[in-house]
C-alpha cells in the first residue's frame, strides 16, 4: 500500500477511480468548500499512481509555500482581469503528450452559484477529456468515475456538470451549490 492510500485509510477516507489515466485531461473538482479539500485531492490523485498540477491564487505563492506548491505542480492564477491564462494552458496542452490539471470550477471555498467556466474552454480547444472529482465528505469518499466530452455548449455543459456534482456534500456543506 502507498502512502498516501495510507494517510487516506488512517483518516477514514476512499478513492473510488474507473477513469482510465488519460496522458492528457483536466480533472474538475467540486465541491470545493475547505482548504483541506486540497489536500485531500492530492492525496487521493497520488494514491492512485498518478499526478495532476493545479491552479492556485497567486497569493498562496510566497516564501516558503512557492517553492512547495511549484514542486507539487502548481501554477499561479493572477486575479488581474485581462490575463490570458486559458490560452497559455491550452497550448500547454497542444504541445504536451502528458499533462493534467486540477481545476475547481467554484473559484473559492465560498458558496457560489456562478461557476467559472474556463476549464470547459480549456478542453473543448485542447481536445481534452474532463474527469469530474467529487469530494463527498457525507461517505468519505473521493470519486474520478466519470469522463465529460465538452460539446461547446458552454451552458448546457456546465448544466450537465452541476447536475452531476449536486449529489455531493462538500467538507463544509454549507458553503456548496450547484444551483
Amino acid at each position: 500500500m502507498n502512502v498516501s492510500r495510507a494517510i487516506l485509510r488512517l483518516f477514514g477516507w476512499r478513492v473510488v477511480c474507473t477513469v482510465p489515466d488519460y496522458p492528457r485531461s483536466i480533472v474538475c473538482v467540486a465541491p470545493h468548500t475547505s482548504n483541506w479539500d486540497f489536500i485531500l485531492g492530492e492525496l487521493s490523485y497520488w494514491s492512485l499512481g498518478r499526478r495532476a498540477g493545479f491552479l492556485m491564487k497567486e497569493s498562496w505563492f510566497f516564501f516558503p509555500l512557492k517553492y512547495l506548491f511549484r514542486a507539487l505542480g502548481g501554477i499561479p492564477v493572477s486575479r488581474r482581469r485581462g490575463s490570458s491564462l486559458s490560452e497559455i494552458i491550452i497550448e500547454k496542452f497542444r504541445h504536451a503528450s502528458r499533462l493534467t490539471l486540477a481545476i475547481t470550477p467554484e473559484g473559492t471555498r465560498s458558496r457560489v452559484t456562478e461557476w467559472r467556466t474556463g476549464f470547459l474552454h480549456i478542453a473543448y480547444e485542447a481536445g481534452v477529456p474532463v474527469i469530474l472529482g467529487a469530494v463527498d465528505a457525507a461517505h468519505k469518499l473521493v470519486h474520478l468515475e466519470h469522463t465529460f466530452t465538452p460539446t461547446g455548449d458552454i451552458d448546457a455543459d456546465m448544466r450537465a456538470i452541476k447536475d452531476y456534482y449536486s449529489q455531493f456534500e462538500g467538507i463544509r456543506p454549507e458553503k456548496f451549490s450547484a444551483e
